[in-house]
């Protein structure tokens, strides 16, 4: 079979939830897929569905992305496959739990998984999609990234580096036509809040989006030209605030001499 026109996707955590659903979208946008996530046999029941549905070519790969001889592999897999075209950095954990009711080595596999994989993946990807001229980066990270008093400290800080690493790769590749997405879920109904040892039940409603819904208008944000899209925000232009006083910011974050409010008064 040949590949699609629109080249092949490689999406991570991708056996169930939001991961399974951006398969699912992608495919039916006519893109050919590679599959990551640790359960071969869940990856198949999507790879199946999808096939069944789609006609696409799907692939499935099991890895753990936490090992280090499993990341290797998806990165050799990523730098040497030129028909790929788009990677979604799904793959990631969370914790609920204060800093002082959390297990530090729990918050250092978090941070190999939700930082170091999906940077190391990305490092993998982009010399291709600058040798070709084409490539999408989308990065899940979280309403968190922003707001990271909300939840785990550690798990916020995770997110809030996907934030910024994509700010910056932006910058970077822009003008290579590297396309880059952050998409910023709130509460979302997916398996996240019990592998994290909550219950998403326990949320009001109204705070809870369900997994197609986010996908569906994280994917509108992507086709709008976003480089942050949260998925639950009214009113785009909080955020274009939010940004404008973030740049605002930028020109005095390095002077040579402090502010008043920061001088010593003189003492006799």
């Amino acid at each position: 079979m040949k590949t699609s026109k629109n080249g092949i996707a490689v999406i991570t955590g991708a056996s169930a939830g939001i991961g399974a659903i951006y398969a699912d979208r992608l495919a039916r946008r006519g893109y050919d897929l590679i599959l990551v996530a640790r359960n071969q046999s869940a990856l198949d029941d999507v790879a199946h569905r999808l096939i069944s549905a789609t006609g696409r070519n799907v692939q499935t790969v099991a890895a753990d992305l936490n090992n280090k001889m499993d990341l290797k592999r998806i990165e050799t897999l990523l730098s040497t496959n030129p028909a790929i075209t788009m990677l979604v950095n799904n793959a990631g954990v969370g914790a609920l739990v204060s800093l002082l009711e959390s297990n530090v080595d729990e918050m250092e596999a978090m941070i190999a998984l939700n930082v170091i994989a999906l940077t190391r993946l990305t490092y993998a990807v982009v010399p291709a999609f600058v040798a070709s001229g084409r490539g999408t980066i989308i990065n899940i990270s979280s309403a968190v990234a922003i707001a990271p008093e909300i939840l785990n400290g550690v798990y916020g800080g995770t997110k809030s580096f996907v934030l910024a690493f994509s700010q910056s790769l932006h910058k970077e590749l822009s003008d290579r036509n590297v396309r880059i997405q952050t998409v910023l879920p709130g509460a979302t109904a997916t398996n996240f809040w019990a592998a994290a040892g909550g219950s998403v039940e326990q949320l009001p409603s109204k705070m809870v989006m369900q997994s197609d819904d986010l996908v569906d208008a994280a994917l509108a944000g992507l086709d709008q030209g976003e480089l942050v899209t949260i998925p639950s925000l009214p009113d785009g232009a909080d955020w274009d605030a939010y940004e404008a006083a973030r740049q605002r910011l930028i020109p005095s974050l390095s002077l040579s001499t402090p502010p008043a409010r920061y001088r010593t008064p003189a003492t006799v």
